[in-house]
């Protein structure tokens, strides 16, 4: 198994010990999972299951885990689950620098190029979409949701 980021150098130890993980019996990988976590393996896991959850313990001490805001992230959207567990989730939108918008107004097309500090249209950089959408239409609107990447259901579910 290879670290998830290309930019980091392999360890041959962590290597090591993932590439055991397969032929270790399932009371070795208890045994591990008890030294990792300092708790009993949940009865329901059976081996494949303990060499996950092994293995990515094992590679989050060895090359760091997941970035606050990913954990933060998914923390927001486990609590929403449970909130309404038969809810529809949806994940922020992030838009990559370069990626264009494109957007039909009154039977003209507007494009807006997104960048690294705002989003580019007409030749101008603009800091909101919001803004954008108000020189276009003349009238207030949410940005995002005017170009498309937010419905009006998940704004209401959102408190906005």
């Amino acid at each position: 198994m290879k670290p998830a980021n290309s930019f980091i150098e392999a360890d041959p130890a962590v290597e090591a010990e993932l590439d055991r993980l397969p032929a270790m019996t399932i009371a070795d990988l208890r045994k591990r999972y008890r030294e990792l976590f300092r708790t009993e393996p949940p009865k329901a896991f059976g081996p494949d299951l303990l060499r996950r959850s092994i293995a990515q313990t094992i590679q989050e001490k060895a090359y760091g885990g997941l970035p606050l805001p990913i954990r933060r992230l998914l923390a927001q959207m486990v609590k929403t689950a449970c909130a309404k567990p038969a809810g529809r989730l949806e994940l922020p939108q992030r838009i990559k620098p370069g990626s264009e918008l494109v957007r039909t107004w009154n039977r003209k097309t507007y494009r807006v190029t997104v960048m690294a500090n705002g989003f580019v249209h007409g030749g101008k950089t603009y800091a909101s979409l919001s803004v954008i959408a108000f020189a276009i239409t003349g009238t207030k609107w949410n940005g995002p949701r005017f170009f498309g990447l937010r419905s009006a259901r998940q704004e209401v579910t959102d408190g906005k």
